[in-house]
């Protein structure tokens, strides 16, 4: 047991978490109990409450016992009192200075408890303090960490597109001109720009009722009272309004059903289906919290009491240092404007320079040996015979066909994927060599032989073949030697020839290839019309890139058949891709071959809400992976040429291989169509709208053949090099970080494991490790963010697993829902008041389903790279981010402004599919 003594002030006090913007979202674990008889008590909404004020009151002193699981109040007296007095005191006043006290954080963490048992103390007022004339305390709400916590309470939220009265004025005379300048109130949420129809008309009847307004229509005076209440600064207002909605026969009273129907109301307009299927189990948690007699209802006072103290459990209070720290990085990260437009390019390509220096050397060797080879075969022909009559358009027509050459064998080198992820494991040239943007340099390749094409193609059939057709007896006779004794007369003689039908159809494969490979095409962006449907979708995009083997032919035969060159070894195109192609055949008979000899048997098939078919594997033996790798899947049942990346969800450490597959094209339809056909529905207690799991036994599912190769390397599996890591996935891009979670959970307890048993063998040394540690990760914070509830199942019980097994706390979990509206919205409120509930009294969150809490709307990810900067100075922090490209700008751009104003070094990473 430990005795703490602090002193405490009447009035006066000025919590940091008034004044500090810093906020921290809730982690997995339980939260502090709420209070289920509050001290507090609302006297109504008049402006009497709002205006009330405090009056000076002198120390007290109080001195507490903490125990292991509880504390307790020793004395509390106040200066000059013999028999220590009591004096009533705010019963949160406690809690918000709990920074004043000079004790160890675990002694700090369990002072939550202090409050309620000071409430128990403090509630009757000493007779010294009557005597004073100091009347009851009551709640300055305007002054609390609840009050600024819920400062919001908005009905109009920025996204729905209110405007201010100019805007709802407009909006009203288009809707109504055809009414006679009267608004129906089914009407009423598109008009003040509010897109949760239901909770819109709940709003216009709670409005309606405090008027007596009794009909279905308003005027456009009455919107504007209306308008002009919903936007009310007074928190109180808002409060009202929002109880409004919930007491629909104002009699201050909440029975069961009217707490139902707020909360189905609540969960529909945030599409919260889970909730809103579950409305009864919650409408009776609330009752038995805040109606403990069952007397059948609550007050209005009970019930703002619960939502207050929700929202006070989000505001974490600061030292004053990390608010001074808080606002000095601030400062430093606005931006600044040199007038001077040298040093602003200089500053500028500087920083390019210094975050893309990988980059840019690969990319000016490429520009170099492109430039190096035109050159020197335009020299080469300008000495030829053949220059005085076709003059510099067969320099250029060769200069380019020489950096084709250079492009189609490169080309295939960024998609061997066995080499690369060989050099990125056992050498240290990714150092150096940026293996993570392999298909990005894939693309430019192929954007360069676009241009050698057209540069190609074009001189010869717009230039030098003209002046051929064009040149006199005189200047075709020194040609003769190339073209034949005969000057040909029309195009025809170049097209029906080798060189010519091999050119032409090269070109025509390409083009279709490339049309097809655009993000238009291979992600079914475009909307054509009848058959030519199936060219947007990434099958076809797959079939038509395996093109190239005919193409590669068809150089080749062309690179051979040639006009100008008629030795052998001067015929180089062979030279330039037989490597190449060589090691490329290796990667896929490697492939093929692999993947025959590893069997796998399917384990279980889960098909969860959100379009995403779950798959367990038995694993291979020796195949061995690391966190973030990916593999290939194949499956004969729905093509037995196809073969298509997933990120691998399960651990190093599991005796299994799982993918989470998100339905988006027309291969993975029909993929989750195979697997539906052998599933049925799970038992009640069990994830998964479709199931199918492999048993010992009879009458197991027939589960089609999979085929898998790999692991092939991504740029996650880097993440051991950081000791801090940001990891954060977009929807079904959180597949690869749930692995590394998993997997730094793991080896976080193996080196405990193994520190332990160094310990008890006695040993002083450390076992014999590589020179350099190879698992360096000492803190994780994981972000993921998703549209629907329902993707929370996806991986409930891993993340349950992770919170459970994390015992130091090593990994923050952080679960954002963007249906749900943003904490402080009052469609949101009430999700957020029964979330701190129900986490407080079962552990669960209600909006996950797991023990991690859950937040509402997006990130603000300036605010995520700030406190990580804060908390970690002068270190090399990780960023790895998987999803749609829309958030990846952003997540980059932040990385290197708090890399260049800050201690902190953020190394950006993003997955590329």
């Amino acid at each position: 047991m430990q005795r703490v003594s602090f002193e405490v002030s009447g009035s006066g006090y000025n919590s940091e978490a008034e004044s500090s913007g810093y906020m921290s979202g809730p982690m997995s674990g339980q939260l502090p109990p709420v209070y289920k008889k509050p001290a507090i008590k609302n006297s109504g909404f008049s402006g009497e409450h709002s205006r009330t004020r405090a009056t000076p009151a002198p120390y007290v002193d109080i001195t507490v016992d903490v125990h292991d699981d509880r504390v307790s109040v020793n004395s509390l007296r106040s200066p000059g009192s013999e028999g220590g007095s009591s004096v009533e005191e705010n019963p949160e006043l406690t809690l918000l200075k709990r920074n004043r006290l000079e004790k160890k954080t675990s002694v700090v963490k369990r002072l939550a408890s202090v409050s309620h048992e000071l409430k128990r103390i403090t509630s009757v007022s000493s007779s010294s303090t009557r005597k004073a004339g100091r009347g009851a305390a009551k709640l300055d709400r305007t002054k609390s960490a609840a009050a600024q916590a819920l400062k919001g309470l908005k009905f109009i939220s920025k996204n729905d597109g209110g405007a201010g009265w100019s805007a709802v004025e407009k909006r009203f005379n288009q809707i109504t001109a055809t009414t006679g300048g009267l608004l129906i109130r089914t009407k009423f949420g598109e008009c003040i720009g509010m897109n949760s129809k239901e909770f819109a008309l709940e709003l216009f009847d709670a409005l309606a009722r405090r008027r007596n307004i009794t009909g279905e229509v308003i005027d456009g005076d009455q919107l504007k009272e209306f308008w002009e209440q919903i936007n009310d600064q007074s928190f109180d207002s808002r409060l009202k309004t929002f109880f409004d909605m919930v007491d629909k026969d104002a009699d201050g009273r909440l029975t069961e059903d009217e707490v139902r129907e707020i909360i189905s109301l609540s969960a529909s307009a945030n599409n919260l289906n889970t909730i809103q299927k579950r409305a009864d189990e919650y409408a009776a948690l609330i009752m038995e919290e805040l109606d403990p007699d069952n007397i059948g209802y609550i007050m209005l006072e009970s019930l703002e009491t619960l939502l207050l103290q929700a929202a006070s459990q989000s505001v974490i209070t600061s030292t004053g240092e990390r608010k001074n720290l808080s606002q000095m990085m601030s400062q430093r990260l606005k931006p600044t404007f040199n007038r001077n437009p040298l040093k602003r390019w200089y500053r500028g390509l500087r920083f390019f320079v210094l975050d893309n220096w990988q980059r840019c050397w690969v990319i000016v060797l490429w520009l170099i040996a492109m430039a190096i080879l035109f050159v020197y075969k335009y020299m080469q022909y300008r000495r030829s015979p053949v220059y005085p009559v076709m003059g510099d358009c067969v320099c250029m027509a060769k200069g380019a066909a020489e950096t084709i050459k250079l492009n189609m064998a490169l080309i295939l080198l960024p998609v061997c994927r066995n080499t690369i992820t060989w050099l990125r494991n056992k050498t240290r040239l990714g150092r150096v060599v940026p293996f993570d943007d392999n298909l990005n340099f894939h693309k430019v390749i192929a954007v360069g032989i676009l241009v050698g094409v057209t540069l190609h193609a074009g001189a010869h059939l717009a230039c030098d073949f003209p002046r051929l057709l064009d040149a006199t007896p005189e200047q075709y006779r020194p040609l003769r030697q190339f073209f034949g004794e005969e000057q040909p007369q029309s195009y025809w003689h170049f097209v029906n020839s080798v060189e010519g039908i091999t050119g032409l159809v090269m070109v025509l494969l390409m083009a279709i290839a490339f049309t097809l490979a655009t993000p238009w095409f291979r992600r079914g962006k475009l909307n054509l019309p009848g058959p030519l449907k199936q060219l947007a979708s990434f099958n076809a995009f797959w079939y038509t890139h395996h093109l190239f083997v005919i193409v590669y032919v068809l150089l080749v035969a062309h690179g051979y058949y040639l006009y100008l060159t008629k030795d052998w070894h001067n015929k180089t195109t062979w030279m330039y891709l037989v490597a190449p192609v060589v090691l490329y055949a290796c990667e896929r008979l490697i492939r093929a071959f692999r993947s025959s000899i590893k069997a796998v048997t399917i384990r279980k098939v889960a098909v969860y809400p959100g379009n995403v078919l779950a798959i367990h594997l038995s694993r291979p033996q020796n195949f061995k992976y690391k966190s973030g790798q990916y593999m290939f899947v194949n499956c004969a049942a729905v093509s037995p040429f196809e073969w298509h990346p997933f990120s691998i969800t399960s651990a190093p450490q599991d005796d299994y291989l799982s993918v989470h597959i998100r339905v988006l094209g027309d291969w993975t339809r029909a993929l989750k169509g195979v697997f539906s056909e052998v599933c049925k529905p799970p038992p009640a207690g069990v994830s998964g709208l479709l199931r199918a799991d492999m048993m010992h036994g009879a009458n197991n599912p027939d589960f089609p053949k999979v085929l898998i190769d790999g692991p092939y390397g991504a740029p996650a599996q880097d993440y051991k090099k950081y000791e801090v890591v940001l990891l954060v996935g977009l929807g079904i891009g959180a597949t690869p970080m749930i692995s590394i979670v998993k997997d730094i959970v793991n080896n976080i307890r193996a080196k405990e494991q193994a520190e332990l048993n160094r310990m008890e063998h006695g040993t002083s040394e450390p076992q014999q490790r590589n020179k350099k540690e190879s698992f360096r990760t000492r803190r994780a914070y994981f972000y993921w963010v998703t549209r629907e509830q329902g993707s929370f199942d996806w991986f409930k019980n891993i993340m349950n697993e992770v919170a459970e097994r994390d015992t130091n706390r090593i990994i923050e979990l952080h679960n954002y829902c963007t249906s749900v509206y943003e904490e402080g919205d009052a469609r949101s409120a009430l999700i957020h008041m029964l979330q701190s509930l129900n986490h407080a009294k079962n552990g669960v969150d209600i909006v996950s389903g797991t023990r991690v809490m859950s937040h509402f709307a997006k990130p603000n990810w300036r605010n995520v790279y700030k406190r990580i900067a804060m908390d970690h100075p002068n270190t090399k922090v990780g960023v790895f981010y998987c999803g749609a490209p829309a958030l990846t700008k952003e997540l980059r751009h932040l990385a290197l402004d708090f890399t260049h104003k800050t201690s902190t070094r953020f190394s950006f990473h993003k997955e590329n599919f």
